[in-house]
């Protein structure tokens, strides 16, 4: 796409983004924006890979009649042969640990420490005991539908295009893979990072390593894997994520690289908005969509 076209584009869909979603959408700095986009869009998807978180990301917040998402770890939860004890030690660890992860009262070095400490728990509670993968696949079909809106038509776009999707979890692996498969966007394009189950001798033994928590997630941890060596080249990114530290899913790439971070914000929004603005080239309040960045997208088509 010739720039100056790329520029026109770029610059007409932020306008009328900007027009038609006040309330909803901010931008760190709009001129910066349309230069990136119009990079982007100038050098077509050969050169641009798409990084996401899953929780909250690729999964809605809350549905339609209020009640929330669980995340990856919520939904192996609901697995019915889990003993209690390991759901009591869960859920001492979530309610002591949790309120840390969006607080805009520590930093970030206090909160990386936190979610590391968070993690390592995690890991230790989840062994010594039996449960069937098929369990999680049940629980998850429950929430299959639970994805953004128009989450289908982004993924199947991004197949379309050649566009490699790297999902970053710090969740459960073994749920965002099932919720995956059954939304039916998992595509060959797509790989996932997170924490897996591990077994020894039909039980539980934990989750892999290495461990991945919400603010070691970025593309040093693809180091040296057949992913990496498919995306290193591509410098074109597209982040979206709903935490802070999911704004570094990028970093390990070339500063010259071009990157888009889109950032969904719900939780203390007037305390955390600033650090949003800050982090991210677009903050979306409580939108439910994955409209912006299929835009972005449907850009790139229209030729």
């Amino acid at each position: 796409m010739h720039r100056n076209v790329a520029k026109a584009k770029a610059c007409l869909f932020f306008e009328k983004v900007a027009i038609f979603r006040q309330d909803r959408i901010k931008f760190k700095d709009i001129n910066e924006l349309i230069r990136k986009a119009t990079g982007i869009l100038e050098s077509g998807p050969e050169r641009l890979q798409f990084i996401t978180d899953f929780d909250h990301t690729i999964t809605k917040k809350h549905q339609s009649n209020g009640d929330k998402v669980p995340t990856s770890f919520g939904i192996f939860n609901k697995c019915k042969s889990l003993p209690s004890s390991y759901l009591d030690n869960y859920n001492e660890l979530d309610v002591k640990y949790r309120k840390y992860e969006h607080s805009p009262d520590i930093t970030l070095d206090e909160k990386i420490k936190l979610m590391k400490e968070w993690w390592q728990l995690s890991g230790e509670i989840v062994s010594g005991f039996p449960l069937d993968e098929k369990e999680i696949d049940e629980v998850a079909s429950n929430y299959k539908d639970c994805l953004r809106d128009h989450s289908l038509e982004l993924f199947e776009t991004l197949n379309r295009l050649n566009v490699p999707v790297l999902v970053f979890s710090a969740g459960l692996g073994n749920s965002v893979v099932s919720v995956l498969k059954q939304a039916n966007v998992m595509f060959p394009n797509m790989k996932v990072v997170s924490n897996f189950l591990e077994y020894k001798d039909g039980l539980l033994n934990g989750l892999s390593k290495p461990m991945i928590h919400a603010f070691n997630k970025n593309e040093t941890a693809i180091e040296g894997t057949e992913y990496y060596d498919l995306v290193h080249s591509r410098d074109h990114i597209i982040v979206m994520g709903d935490s802070l530290g999911d704004a570094g899913m990028a970093n390990g790439m070339p500063s010259s690289s071009i990157i888009i971070k889109i950032g969904f914000l719900y939780d203390h929004v007037e305390e955390n908005l600033e650090r949003y603005m800050e982090a991210f080239d677009i903050v979306l309040i409580d939108d439910q969509t994955m409209d912006i960045p299929l835009a972005i997208l449907k850009l790139m088509e229209d030729k």
